[in-house]
């Protein structure tokens, strides 16, 4: 088992790690719209997917994996009524290669982020 930590993505804001790899398997912590200073963007939803997906970049490069590399999605919402907006955002990264995902709308989220992702990938 490997932690990963990087300085390109937010530091965990509890006892956390930014993700782990387990028998070439990558599995984040849910990233949410926080920049590596760890100050929550500004914005609408479609602003705060884009930085959730700079983050998610960022630990999956560090654990030897990418977004072509992710076999499933976890995406939670604060509204449903986001649907379509964070859709728009993650066909963006997502248009080629699509994995399994689920999202789930949720009562709130860390730090009151609108949108929360987490991914596990095959490393490399």
């Amino acid at each position: 088992m490997k932690t990963i930590q990087t300085n390109m993505a937010p530091a965990a804001i509890g006892p956390y790690s930014q993700g782990i790899v387990v028998n070439n398997l990558f599995y984040s912590s849910g990233q949410i719209p926080l920049t590596v200073e760890g100050v929550m963007i500004e914005g609408d939803v479609k602003a705060q997917t884009h930085q959730v997906f700079k983050n998610l970049q960022a630990v999956l490069e560090e654990a030897g994996a990418s977004l072509e590399t992710v076999v499933k999605a976890t995406v939670f919402i604060q509204s449903m009524d986001d649907f379509a907006s964070i859709n728009e955002v993650y066909g963006e990264y997502f248009h080629t290669h699509k994995p399994a995902r689920s999202c789930v709308e949720v009562a709130k989220l860390p730090k009151n982020a609108l949108v929360e992702i987490e991914v596990i990938a095959l490393v490399k």
